[in-house]
């Protein structure tokens, strides 16, 4: 028995193309603008996940080497403000072979998925991560239905 391979013969080809274009362009732009561009700065920091369970949303965030007395976080029902400063872990007067962590203020906004009730959030910082306990409003909780025999 012969299996014959009905994929399209120009999909990889196609693909391929595109992918090496697109490599072409990144490289002209690192030489005219430097790693960064500075018009397709995003900040996403700090990194997080979202994810819940039946009573609690949670966010989680790397913060590594940021002080708890450094963070400021501000609940509404339906977004989560983290904000802060990262600061230099060295003096002033160090020369840098690469610089690839940022200091400065940060202020990652991120909607949330469902209806918390803000007044009951928590939040702790340990090793670098910070976990924020959102419990859910009773609207957002799963309802369980009763099946009856008919």
């Amino acid at each position: 028995m012969v299996l014959l391979d009905v994929r399209d013969p120009f999909e990889s080809t196609i693909s391929r193309e595109i992918s090496k274009l697109q490599n072409e362009m990144n490289t002209l732009f690192e030489r005219f603008f430097g790693r960064s561009f500075p018009f397709a700065r995003v900040q996403n920091y700090p990194a997080i996940n979202i994810y819940h369970d039946t009573d609690n949303l949670y966010v989680t965030a790397e913060l590594p080497g940021i002080k708890i007395q450094d963070l400021d976080i501000t609940l509404e029902e339906d977004s989560l403000t983290i904000k802060g400063q990262k600061s230099s872990d060295s003096g002033d007067d160090i020369n840098y072979y690469r610089k690839e962590r940022e200091i400065g203020q940060f202020n990652r906004v991120v909607s949330l998925p469902i209806r918390i009730v803000p007044e009951n959030g928590k939040a702790t910082l340990k090793n670098g991560v910070l976990v924020i306990t959102l419990p859910k409003a009773e609207e957002a909780k799963p309802k369980k239905i009763e099946i009856k025999l008919g």
